[in-house]
């Protein structure tokens, strides 16, 4: 597995060792161990979430407020699409910076994305589909919504139209008025 540090060092893209023939391919995709050695501290996984979208599709800025904050280690499946964190931890030194990264059926990359950042993405291709680890259950009093356009962040969003968001998302909070992590 090959370790790539992005602009926010908390947020790493991790490339797992592709074994290819004529036969297909076999990838190791997920180790507890060689994670945890990769990020430097331990996290546990108790939710695998599957997600499909068309292409233009916008999900996010999501995130869980404490007690319920959530890791996620993120991989596309099928298709590709452009994954985004956004570090809303107070103090921090890259506060409301955003990290942007392809995620592809193709090039297998994971996207680790700790507690403490938003998150989002958009299709690129026809449809795509998501896997993501959670390190925390669902809750639905904790779940939180930062618009994805939000000019304070102001994320280059690889869009040649407006994206398809659902209600729900549209109803996100501006970046001023979300609730930060201490």
């Amino acid at each position: 597995m090959n370790v790539i540090d992005t602009a926010i060092p908390d947020v790493k893209i991790i490339e797992p060792r592709v074994f290819e023939d004529e036969r297909g391919f076999f990838f190791e995709s997920f180790n507890q161990q060689r994670f945890n050695q990769a990020i430097g501290r331990e996290v546990t996984f108790v939710q695998d979430n599957h997600s499909k979208s068309s292409k233009g599709v916008l999900r996010g800025l999501h995130y869980q407020r404490p007690p319920h904050a959530q890791g996620k280690l993120v991989r596309c499946a099928a298709g590709e699409v452009f994954d985004v964190a956004v570090d809303i931890r107070a103090g921090s030194p890259t506060f409301c910076h955003w990290v942007g990264v392809n995620l592809s059926a193709d090039n297998k990359r994971q996207l680790w994305i700790p507690e403490g950042f938003a998150h989002g993405f958009v299709t690129l291709s026809e449809t795509a589909e998501l896997l993501y680890k959670a390190s925390d259950y669902y809750a639905p009093q904790g779940e939180a919504c930062i618009r994805w356009d939000d000019p304070a962040i102001a994320i280059r969003w690889p869009l040649s139209q407006p994206p398809i968001v659902s209600a729900k998302d549209e109803q996100g909070v501006s970046f001023t008025q979300a609730e930060k992590f201490n």
